[in-house]
Parts: C-alpha cells; structure tokens; sequence
C-alpha cells in the first residue's frame, strides 16, 4: 500500500501528468458541459501555470519579493488572497453544484420550519447559468448595508441557458426558484392608517409590486415608493411543492388538489386551517407537544373556537384532547381579485376552489380569446418577451403588432404550492412558474434553529441532515 501510494505520489510530481488532469477536467467542465468553446483559451493559462511559468517568472516572483520586504502590505494582501480565494472556489460551486438557503416562513410547514437551513442541489435539473454575470457574490439582488442599492451591473446581460442535468422537474419534488412576480418590485415604506385612524409605517419589501398595484394602485406606488426592475436571477428566491409540471392540468376542490383528475398523493407535511371548538382553553404545552406553531392559532374566547392549522396527524392526536369537542376543515369558498388570473368574473375562483387550469407545456399552440386570455397574458407579455395589446372595440389581440388567434409556447411552466396551504403566498395567487425560474432541487436539512433563539440554545438536533420529500 506504500509503496502505491508512493508510486501515485511520484507519477502526479510530473508537471505534465499535472498538466494534463487539470486541462481534462476544465474542458469537460468548462468547455463541454457548458457547451462554449470561449473557455478554450483557458488551456493556455493552466499550461502556463504548470509548465511555461512565464507569468510567475514575470509578475508573481515579484510580487511575492514585495510582499516580503514590506510588513503592511504582506497583511493587507492576505486578506485580499484569503477573499480572493473564496470568490474563485465557492462562487463556481454555487453556480453549477448547490446553494444553502434559509426557510424564512412558515409557507412550508410541516415540511419545513422556519429557521431550517437548507442543502439545494443544482445538478439534479441542471445548472442555471448568470443572466448578470457582473455582481456582487454571495448576496442575491441588494448590497450590504443597504435597503435599495442593487448588487449587481445590468451592462452585461446573458439568455437563458441550462446544462445537462440528472432528471427533470418532476411532480411534487420541492423547488427553490426565482419569485415570478419579483420581476418589478416597490421598496420603502407607506403609510396606513387603522380602523381608530392612527397611521402607521408599514414595510412593504416583502408585498408583491404587482398586489401593490392592485391594492393601491398605480398612483400611490410610484409616489409613495422607489420601484426597480430586476433580472431573472437576481429576484428573491421562493421555495414550493411542485404540485403539476408542464403538460398537467390541475383543480383544487374543498382544498384536495388533483392532477389529471387524480388526487395528489398523501404529503405527510401538508396542512390546513382548522375550526376547532373546545369546552375550555388549550394550554401552551399541549401545542408545543403537539408540534403547533402558535404563532398561527387565533382564538375566540366568545365562540370558544380556535383556528389553526394542523395536519392530518395532528387533527388525530389533536381529537384526543379531552376539551376538544368537534374539529372542522375551514374552505374558503369567497372569490377575491388576489385570486390567479385576477379576475373573479371569468374565474370565480379561491385558493380552495381553483381551476381546472392546464398548465402551459413548450411547443404547445393553444387558441387565444379574451376569455382566457388572462390565463396567459403574463407569460406572453413578461416571460416569453412580446408585446401584447387587445383592440376592446372589435376584440382582436395583436402580439409583437400582428392580429393573433393563437400562441406556441416557449418554455415549459410548472404550478408551484405551499405545504401549509392556507398561509402560502403560491401558484394560486401568482400564476405560473417559467422554466427559465428553476434554481434547483431542495435536498436536506443541514442545519435548523428555532427562530428568536441562536446556535448555542436554538438547535433542533432532531431536524439535521433530513431528507427532503
């Protein structure tokens, strides 16, 4: 085994053995699996590195002489190497192989926890390449410090473009993508004012810029906020339950999705809003025990009702509780314009009640009306690039200036929910996810603090390293 070793040691001391690994790997890598041949010359630059030295004989022999003989200096560059280094080897890691995020809502419970850090493969749908390749790493659309300046430079702006991956977006896989809706956001604050007449200041970076619109109007938007555009990959990042894929047609009825006209398959995170009348208060303890989060549990002490949400199991173990009298599923059945497609006339819908809505799949023609021309405005307008207007005195709609009757879809979407599915902001309220959207597959679990509390007193062991299903 030595002597193999030694063998192995001695055969990867030759500078062209060397050479030539490093020139595999970064062909395959940059040159083949991204399928551009602007990488070649890079070849040039390892050859040097591991064999010609020219670049070292000329500048860095040097440069390392300076940085010797001159103290503040030596400090100064090791920080500026030490940030160097981790630019070069983390930032192609969080490009092509994975990303850590952080659940910052409850959208997802009981999958997932707010607090829980999460492992995103990027190989499992293929690697997303930068439409801004100019900014700053490691922070996705807003610099430090700051509450508008963005991260990045827009001189340089790259398509879409996806390498090979393992599989593809499948049914009920959990997703983190780009915020559709993120495309235009408003940042600041606007003053309301409550039902006593006090005004208030209220932060709305977390509102959609579009239900901004809806609610207050374009008017008060653009007077009262600083509004932004921003490139595909540098909206915020959102994580859901892919329910449908390209192809599907979904419909929600009483709140049970079904696919094709099959039910989903049980989640066993999944939950819902519950009524539940009891004969007296339920203590802390139990909905600790129980697992729920009481930060979403209202009570009427006047109907001696809670809400709250719960999943399948905990309805169970919830009935078991001696001052439960009866547990109720709350529908929505009350249309509203927060509702996808916006417009209650045509799709009297609510998030209990929604569809059959098919799912646009590329390649795929579809007929287009005014009646469901709301359905698709937004991919034909803002994903796919047209312009789109409609003549309301004869009806004609006209895409890029000429009469349309119909559309061909250019990307596949996919129809995006949360597992607490009536504290989620998803698919039913904004529409479709473009493929173009997709940043990766959530994997695990690899760290999880309970929020209000730190590393040291927070940590849920139980959580670590779990599966993602």
């Amino acid at each position: 085994m030595k002597k193999a070793i030694e063998k192995l040691q001695e055969i990867w001391g030759n500078k062209w053995v060397r050479f030539s690994v490093v020139s595999l790997i970064y062909v395959l890598w940059f040159v083949v699996w991204t399928r551009n041949l602007l990488w070649l010359p890079g070849v040039a630059v390892i050859y040097d590195i591991y064999i010609s030295k020219y670049i070292n004989r000329l500048w860095l022999d040097r440069y390392r002489a300076y940085k010797k003989d001159h103290k503040a200096f030596r400090k100064a560059m090791e920080w500026v190497e030490a940030l160097l280094f981790a630019v070069v080897v983390v930032v192609p890691l969080k490009i092509y192989f994975f990303g850590m995020y952080v659940i910052p809502s409850s959208s997802m419970e009981r999958t997932l926890l707010t607090g829980d850090y999460i492992f995103v493969s990027k190989l499992h749908y293929g690697p997303k390449m930068p439409n801004t390749p100019l900014s700053f790493p490691f922070v996705q659309n807003t610099l430090p410090l700051t509450e508008t300046t963005p991260s990045y430079l827009e001189w340089i702006q790259w398509p879409y473009k996806r390498l090979a991956g393992r599989d593809i977006v499948r049914n009920d896989d959990v997703v983190v993508f780009n915020f559709p809706e993120g495309d235009t956001v408003a940042l600041g604050s606007i003053t309301v004012k409550d039902e006593y007449g006090r005004s208030t200041d209220t932060d709305v970076s977390t509102t959609s810029y579009y239900e901004l619109l809806r609610s207050l109007g374009r008017e008060k938007v653009y007077s009262d906020l600083k509004v932004m555009y921003r490139p595909v990959d540098k909206r915020e990042n959102y994580i859901k339950r892919c329910v449908a894929v390209a192809g599907d047609t979904i419909q929600v009825i009483d709140g049970n999705v079904f696919v094709n006209g099959r039910q989903q398959q049980n989640i066993p995170g999944v939950q819902y809003i519950y009524l539940v009348s009891v004969t007296s208060p339920i203590g802390n303890r139990a909905f600790e025990r129980l697992g729920i989060n009481t930060e979403e549990v209202g009570y009427s002490p006047e109907a001696g009702r809670y809400t709250m949400p719960l999943t399948a199991e905990g309805v169970e173990l919830l009935k078991s509780l001696p001052e439960v009298k009866e547990i109720v599923r709350y529908i929505n059945r009350i249309p509203g314009e927060s509702i996808f497609p916006h417009d209650p006339a045509r799709y009297p819908w609510t998030e209990d009640i929604f569809g059959p809505l098919w799912v646009p799949k590329a390649g795929t023609t579809v007929p287009l009306t005014l009646e469901n021309l709301p359905l698709y405005e937004r991919i034909i307008r803002n994903y796919e690039g047209n312009t789109l207007e409609v003549n309301r005195t004869d009806g004609t709609i006209y895409i890029n200036g000429t009469p349309a009757t119909d559309y061909t879809f250019k990307m596949d979407y996919y129809f995006m929910m949360g597992d607490n599915r009536h504290n989620s902001a998803d698919s039913r309220f904004w529409g479709f996810v473009p493929e173009d959207h997709i940043e990766g597959k959530a994997s695990f679990v690899w760290l999880s603090i309970t929020p209000g509390k730190n590393i040291f007193t927070g940590i849920r062991w139980d959580r670590m390293f779990r599966g993602i299903h």
